[in-house]
């Protein structure tokens, strides 16, 4: 599962992103309420942790402006507001789950394993599909029109996480946390160079498949 965290206290993140990735997720952390909505807004998770006060917006707020714009991803608010009148407002603001803290992590996660039955984003299936192509990320093998090839770790992860948003722009912001990690030491021309490579297979695969720039803002799978 693709977890976004936003949550302001830097032990817990830490601790909880450890947590997470032992369970096989992959996270993506962010400290800021403004920030954190800008990559709520990209709609390009399975799942969103929120803490409830956060620097430059809460995450009340973060929710009903997700919310608004119809962001359906589901979410758990994280908190230490846990007066029933607190409880209540989270879950009328869109939340799907609330946890109060302090909490033992077992109790998240298994609110993560409901939330991933009910919305069923965990799926056996290796393979995604997306036009003419379709990747299969256990063995790093994409296969077009003209044949299969196999692609980089880095390859198959910017092409897997487009092929799950067709066309959606994605911020570069998004596909560097969710092919580098948030926390990754990378430039950000390495994404573009990594777009080169994809686009270059996917014509040697003979698809009609372009990832298209879209100025100033990212790329989106067409």
């Amino acid at each position: 599962m693709n977890i976004l965290l936003i949550e302001d206290d830097k032990n817990l993140c830490e601790t909880l992103r450890f947590q997470l990735e032992k369970e096989h997720h992959e996270v993506t952390v962010c400290m800021d309420g403004r920030d954190g909505l800008d990559l709520f807004l990209q709609d390009a998770y399975d799942l969103v942790l929120l803490d409830r006060m956060l620097p430059t917006m809460n995450g009340l707020l973060v929710l009903q402006k997700a919310r608004a714009q119809n962001v359906l991803t589901p979410v758990i608010m994280i908190t230490a507001l846990g007066e029933l009148y607190d409880r209540i407002e989270g879950l009328d603001c869109g939340a799907d789950n609330y946890l109060v803290k302090p909490f033992e992590y077992e109790e998240l996660s298994a609110q993560i394993r409901s939330i991933g039955r009910r919305s069923r984003v965990y799926d056996d299936n290796n393979i995604f599909s997306y036009s003419d192509i379709s990747y299969d990320n256990h063995l790093r093998e994409l296969t077009g029109p003209k044949g299969s090839m196999l692609l980089s770790g880095r390859e198959g992860r910017l092409l897997e996480v487009l092929i799950q948003n067709p066309g959606k722009v994605l911020k570069r912001l998004v596909l560097l946390s969710r092919v580098w990690g948030s926390d990754a030491p990378v430039e950000e021309s390495n994404l573009d160079t990594y777009v080169h490579f994809v686009r270059k297979r996917l014509k040697q695969v003979g698809s009609s498949v372009e990832i298209e720039t879209v100025r100033g803002i990212g790329y989106k799978l067409q």
